[in-house]
């Protein structure tokens, strides 16, 4: 059976991302955490951090598409220096990414609402999913921290966040 998604499927999940105390919620399509490809769509604010992390072991790809909004796709090498930093949005000239297992990254959202749909390896195991920085980067639960982490990458990049 064909499983559509309409926008007002994703209202709920919208207002979730605004209410909720990370900024960010998920729309998952996949049923159970350990199919093998994973499929959802992340609805975040302007006031979410992502903290820089890695897939790897067990070694993991995420692929994101911009569906609406505006965000910046940043990686990183071991010491959390910024390697390369990307915008995307649905019109381009970059609207999606591929990011391979063993890669540092983050996001920082530039528009309020984004919708990146995701799709990534599978099974999920909140163990092993995915390796934190450890030094370099505050962890998702000092917000403080983080959102201090955000601005000084929006500072550093030059980037502009729309917060209409």
């Amino acid at each position: 059976m064909l499983k559509y998604i309409q926008w007002s499927d994703l209202t709920s999940t919208e207002k979730e991302a605004r209410e909720g105390e990370r900024g960010r919620a998920m729309f998952r399509l996949h049923t159970q955490d350990s199919d093998p490809l994973h499929r959802m769509v992340n609805i975040m604010t302007p006031r979410t951090y992502v903290p820089p992390h890695k897939h790897e072991n067990p070694d993991k790809r995420e692929v994101f598409v911009c569906l609406r909004g505006k965000v910046a796709v940043i990686e990183f090498n071991e010491q959390g220096t910024v390697l390369t930093h990307r915008i995307l949005t649905p019109q381009g000239p970059t609207f999606a990414v591929e990011i391979p297992p063993r890669t540092w990254h983050t996001f920082v959202c530039l528009e309020d609402p984004t919708y990146l749909f995701e799709v990534k390896d599978g099974p999920w195991d909140p163990a092993t999913d995915k390796h934190s920085a450890n030094g370099w980067a505050p962890r998702e639960d000092d917000r403080t921290a983080g959102e201090q982490f955000n601005l000084k990458l929006i500072k550093q990049l030059h980037l502009e966040v729309d917060d209409d």
